[in-house]
Formats: structure tokens, C-alpha cells, sequence
């Protein structure tokens, strides 16, 4: 995957189309990512402990990468991720302007 943990991304399709985010999980082996503020879900949670509170919280639940498209820092757009050998070591490209992304 191209995505990695820390990068601000934009929803392609899907409920939150449009929306923009940081990526706080990747989970390569489902294809998935979990992007802050995106894909948010209801939960329902018991309390375990005696004093715990129980009630229903708001998670933001994993989006499948195929629909997100990584924020170039230098165009500010939605743009694909290509790569590049730079003194012995593999970074990763803005395909658009060239800009190598942290």
C-alpha cells in the first residue's frame, strides 16, 4: 500500500466523499485504512468494571484504501503516488508536480 500512517488524505467515493483527513491506522492485510473524522459508526459499550461508564460512543471505523487519494503538500490535491531511487533509497512522488512526499 501507498498509504502510510500520518498522511492527510481525501475520500474519493462513497458517504464522505470529499472530506479530508489524517490517517491514524493502516491495515494492510484487509487493504483498509482508518482516516480521522471519516466512516464514523455507533458503538455500543458495556461497562466491564464496577464505576465504568456504558453508553454509546462514536468510532471512526476502517475505509478501504481504494478510495482515498493522498493530499500532495505542494499542489493541495488529490493525486496518485509514484516512486523514485534518491541516493540509495526508495521515496515516495507526488505523479502530478514531482514533490517528494514525507
Amino acid at each position: 500500500m501507498k498509504i502510510r500512517k500520518g498522511d492527510t488524505v481525501q475520500v474519493l467515493s462513497g458517504n464522505d466523499k470529499g472530506k479530508t483527513g489524517e490517517v491514524l491506522e493502516v491495515m494492510p492485510k484487509q487493504e483498509k485504512i482508518v482516516v480521522k473524522g471519516v466512516n464514523i459508526r455507533k458503538k455500543h459499550v458495556k461497562p466491564r468494571k464496577q464505576g465504568d461508564e456504558g453508553g454509546i460512543i462514536s468510532v471512526e471505523c476502517g475505509i478501504h484504501s481504494s478510495k482515498v487519494n493522498v493530499l500532495c503538500p505542494k499542489c493541495n490535491k488529490p493525486v496518485r503516488i509514484g516512486y523514485k531511487m534518491e541516493k540509495d533509497s526508495k521515496v515516495r512522488v507526488c505523479k502530478k508536480c514531482g514533490t517528494v512526499i514525507k
